[in-house]
């Protein structure tokens, strides 16, 4: 099952195990079932601490198999392969049922084992998605801490009956005690926050307390990842405060135009991001909304949970988020049949129509890779041509189950209890026109995340931050940076060097106006 290489570095690996470890196998005739067969038995020749017993009348999903510390009482389960992007979530598992100390910080584990009650949680996942695994591994560390804890990750793909009879159409769905808990990215802390009522009461007081930044950076992006760690090599009193460290990168799988970085892919960046600016005392404020700010000699930076952070600058780095269509329709059925991911949630289309909306080159990539899962892509586009790369529409027209449509403008999402078609004008003759179909894919481009800031500073039209050739913007003291911003070409590469440059503007600002005082 496992080649040799991986054997190699997964061996390695294991010698970390000090308990140990019970695999349960639940399994049927199926040819997943001897591919699992296949891998645990792999796993347990690297390690003499791995033992492997299989069942095949025991109730539980097949194929699938649960991971126990000898005498314990350890909830985590995996049904289906836990291949691909989910490899690594088998390999935190397996070290961690094993005695390898989680990385997580000591209140966390503390407020982990703490929770009351009893939680069963099941993870929709596809093996394809780049944001499944933080919630898998969060969820996996969680049942380990805690016994009252159970976790099973469900490949979509491979129980396909289970999705339709839940209407999933989306990944990671999240259910918690067989009702719907989330669906999406999730981090540690805010699956926590979902379950423990009090810890956002006692994050808000915690940070009520801090002390003022000389900077504060609003967002966790590229921009404000790199605006931190200027200010704080400066060594001045720097913090972060994000809804979610790393931003829209998480999102992004493939990159391969960041300078001296042949490729990598969103979450692997965040986390060189983030282990980079923890090299410095930086106070990170992660899973925290802004809702507004204040400004002034002294600014104040209000979140949602209550509590005020105060700033001699501040450094906004907000970033964007998906365009969305704005037709009817489109809301209702957001996750059951309108998806903005092709890479997370394509895998549940398989065999189905779907259409993608939107001619750009994340449009036309989306088709492409869609068209090798789906029985048939139409992509709309607004324009009477297409925007994406040549490159990239001779790769688009080459395939037999793509239709390209444009002078298509996308008016209506219709379905019942899910999607089942689309309506568009035809620009050219204004004719009203609908496709059957089960999904749809929006790639419009992005909008700024400064609906917050109406008011307070200069925005452009678009919404975007205005700001001068140093990030300034029409408020002294508070500078932007990044995708948020007016400045062209939303890159994650020009991002980072507007961060830094607003960064080394807050500090001017700091050093001018001291000596003015």
């Amino acid at each position: 099952m496992l080649d040799a290489n991986i054997k190699t570095q997964l061996k390695a690996y294991l010698e970390k195990v000090t308990q140990p470890i019970e695999i349960v196998a639940s399994l049927d005739a199926g040819d997943k079932s001897r591919e699992m067969q296949g891998l645990l038995r792999d796993l347990a020749e690297l390690s003499d601490k791995i033992t492997v017993t299989e069942s095949r009348d025991d109730g539980n999903r097949k194929p699938s198999f649960s991971l126990n510390r000898k005498g314990g009482d350890i909830g985590v389960r995996f049904a289906g392969l836990p291949m691909g992007h989910e490899f690594t979530s088998l390999i935190l598992a397996l070290l961690q049922v094993g005695g390898h100390p989680p990385k997580a910080e000591a209140d966390v584990i503390e407020q982990i084992r703490n929770l009351e009650g009893k939680f069963e949680f099941e993870t929709y996942i596809s093996l394809s998605c780049h944001n499944c695994p933080e919630v898998v591994q969060a969820l996996n560390l969680m049942a380990v801490i805690n016994p009252n804890i159970r976790h099973t990750m469900i490949d979509g793909a491979l129980f396909q009956g289970e999705v339709e009879q839940r209407q999933i159409m989306a990944v990671p769905t999240v259910f918690l005690n067989g009702e719907h808990f989330g669906q999406g990215r999730m981090e540690l802390g805010e699956i926590l926050a979902k379950i423990d009522t009090g810890a956002s009461k006692r994050a808000a007081e915690k940070m009520a307390a801090k002390e003022a930044f000389d900077v504060l950076v609003v967002g966790g992006g590229p921009a404000g990842a790199a605006a931190a760690i200027y200010a704080a090599r400066k060594g001045i009193r720097t913090g972060i405060v994000a809804e979610r460290f790393g931003g829209q990168v998480m999102d992004t799988l493939g990159i391969e135009n960041f300078i001296s970085v042949n490729y990598t892919e969103g979450p692997k960046l965040v986390a060189s991001l983030e282990e980079h600016v923890k090299q410095y005392e930086v106070d990170v404020m992660n899973l925290q909304r802004v809702a507004a700010i204040v400004p002034g000699d002294l600014a104040e930076v209000k979140l949602e949970n209550g509590a005020a952070l105060k700033a001699k600058t501040v450094i906004l780095a907000t970033g964007a988020r998906w365009r969305e269509m704005n037709v009817p329709g489109e809301k209702e059925y957001r996750g059951k049949g309108v998806a903005y991911c092709p890479h997370c949630d394509g895998p549940l289309f398989k065999g189905k129509r779907v259409a993608v909306v939107g001619g750009g080159n994340s449009g036309v990539e989306a088709a492409i890779d869609l068209a090798g899962v789906v029985s048939h892509v139409t992509l709309l586009e607004f324009a009477d041509k297409l925007r994406a790369d040549a490159v990239l529409q001779k790769k688009l027209f080459s395939l037999p189950n793509v239709t390209v449509l444009t002078n298509a403008q996308t008016t209506e999402v219709t379905g019942t209890d899910k999607v089942n078609g689309l309506v568009y004008k035809d620009r050219v003759s204004g004719e009203s026109k609908r496709i059957d179909l089960e999904g749809i894919f929006v790639q419009i481009g992005l909008l700024p995340n400064t609906d917050f800031l109406k008011g307070t500073v200069e925005l452009s039209k678009f919404g975007e931050i205005v700001v001068d050739a140093k990030g300034q913007t029409s408020v002294p003291g508070v500078f932007a940076a990044g995708d948020c911003t007016t400045v062209p070409y939303k890159q994650i590469i020009i991002a980072m060097g507007e961060g830094a440059k607003a960064s080394l503007s807050a500090f001017d600002h700091l050093i001018r106006t001291s000596v003015e005082a």
